[in-house]
Formats: C-alpha cells, sequence, structure tokens
C-alpha cells in the first residue's frame, strides 16, 4: 500500500484522499438518516376534546404512544375528556413520539368551604374561582355593610367554613344592601328574651349589636333585657326613628326586669 502512495504524483495522492473522505461522510450521513429515521414523520392529530378511550384510539392508530400526564378537574368538560396535550395537535413530530394527555377526572375532589363571610363581594368571586366553586345567585338583605358577604348558602342552607364541599358545587351570596331610606320607630325590647328579641329585630331589618351583662347569666337566649341603646324614646320624649340596617345594643340580666312606675313610656305605634 506505502508503494503504491509513493509511487504516484503528490496531487493523485491528495485527489485520491479528498474523494475517500467524501466517500464516508456520505456513508456516515446515510447511516446516520438510517438511525435516527431523518425524514420519517407523522402530524399528531388533535384530540382535545375527546373522550379518553376515543383519544387513544386515534393516536395508537396512527403509530404513537400514550401516556397520562395529569389529570385535573373542570366542571364545565365531561368526565375522562381530554383537556390537553402534549405535543399540540397538528405538530409535525418523528414517528413513535409518544404523545402526553391531561384528562379530566371523573370524580370532583372535595374541598374545604373556605370562610368568605364578612368579606366584599368582589374579593369573595376571586375567591370562588379560585377554590373552583361556581356562585349561582346573589340575595340581598338589610345591612349597613353593602355589598359585604353577610351569608353563604349551599342548597338552600348556609354552609359553614370547613365543610367538605364537592369542587364546581354552585353557591348562593347573601350581600348586604346597606341602610335603609325608610325610617322606623326604634323598637322596645325591655322585658323580652334575647332570642324574642333577636327574630323581632329581624322582621324589622335591624342588627343586634353588642351585648353586655349585668350580673351572672347562665343561658343568653333566656335571659332578658333591661336596657337597650338607642332607647324607644327621645329625652323629650319623642319618638327615636332608626333605619333598617343600623344596630341596637343590648345588657341582659338573668331575671325579667320590671319597668319603673316614673319610667318613660314606649311609643304607642310600633313598626308592622
Amino acid at each position: 500500500m506505502f508503494k503504491f502512495i509513493t509511487t504516484r504524483p503528490l496531487w493523485q495522492n491528495i485527489l485520491f484522499a479528498v474523494i475517500l473522505i467524501i466517500l464516508l461522510l456520505f456513508l456516515f450521513l446515510q447511516s446516520l438518516n438510517l438511525l435516527t429515521k431523518h425524514g420519517d414523520t407523522l402530524v399528531i392529530p388533535s384530540v382535545t376534546g375527546k373522550s379518553y378511550d376515543q383519544a387513544k384510539k386515534i393516536l395508537e392508530d396512527q403509530g404513537f404512544d400514550v401516556e397520562i400526564q395529569d389529570s385535573i378537574y373542570n366542571d364545565t368538560a365531561k368526565a375522562l375528556a381530554v383537556l390537553r396535550q402534549f405535543p399540540d395537535g397538528e405538530s409535525i413530530v418523528k414517528v413513535n413520539r409518544t404523545v402526553y394527555l391531561t384528562i379530566n377526572r371523573a370524580v370532583p375532589p372535595e374541598i374545604e368551604m373556605p370562610n368568605l363571610e364578612g368579606q366584599t363581594f368582589r374579593s369573595v368571586q376571586l375567591a370562588l374561582k379560585q377554590y373552583g366553586l361556581k356562585l349561582d345567585d346573589t340575595l340581598y338583605e338589610t345591612n349597613f355593610a353593602k355589598n359585604a358577604v353577610i351569608e353563604v348558602r349551599y342548597k338552600g342552607q348556609r354552609i359553614k367554613p370547613g365543610t367538605k364541599i364537592a369542587m364546581g358545587s354552585g353557591i348562593t351570596l347573601v350581600l348586604g344592601s346597606g341602610l335603609g331610606q325608610e325610617e322606623l320607630p326604634v323598637p322596645d325590647l325591655f322585658g323580652k328574651t334575647y332570642a324574642e328579641a333577636r327574630v323581632l329585630l329581624e322582621s324589622y331589618g335591624l342588627i343586634l349589636g353588642s351585648i353586655a351583662y349585668d350580673g351572672a347569666v347562665s343561658d343568653t337566649s333566656i335571659a332578658y333585657i333591661h336596657t337597650q341603646m338607642p332607647t324607644p324614646l327621645m329625652p323629650d320624649g319623642t319618638v327615636n326613628m332608626i333605619r333598617p340596617g343600623q344596630s341596637i345594643n343590648i345588657r341582659l340580666v338573668a331575671q325579667r326586669p320590671v319597668r319603673a312606675a316614673d319610667s318613660a313610656t314606649v311609643p304607642a305605634q310600633q313598626p308592622e
């Protein structure tokens, strides 16, 4: 071989070496294409929105492997529907590529009901979206805190924070409407039990404010009211007026009080 090289002119040897390098490079590229299946590509069909079984069959029939990447819950999609795929539909990929699917859970997960009462309507809207709950309806009650959430209801009943509830459930919010424009006489609560006063004030759209005690009171619900603020009458004997949504503060005693004979009488006209 060395004799073959040394007996030929230098330029022939250089030309032979160049041809040999080109030939080897060509063979290398051809083998690389064969190993990597260069040019052997497919277009991934879009299976978003289809059921998992349908999507799996479509992809496998076209030569793709299928794996479930994740499962999340979306109350607007059907159970086990494909929510996302990777690579995306219409992507051009090589054969035998694995397509990863995110599917919708068949059973909605349970969450703990967050504490939403006392917050603004806007902040509660954002919280419901964050927790995956829906706003079914809004109701209004007379309350000085306008557009604040007074109560949260589920299936018509007040739901307590921490209660287990399915994600995607519908919630009803009771909002404060602000102070009413109509004025009404302050109701006389003297001698009524705490439970009676609460029912009475709710019927007038008023709020039971702070509660104080004179002496030992073992059961608030059956304790009696002997002082309230504001009072039914002004110091000059005129009727004291109040608006729906305002509050009345009370003091309770264990025994039913007796009105003093020289105390100011209550107004004859009480709200209907």
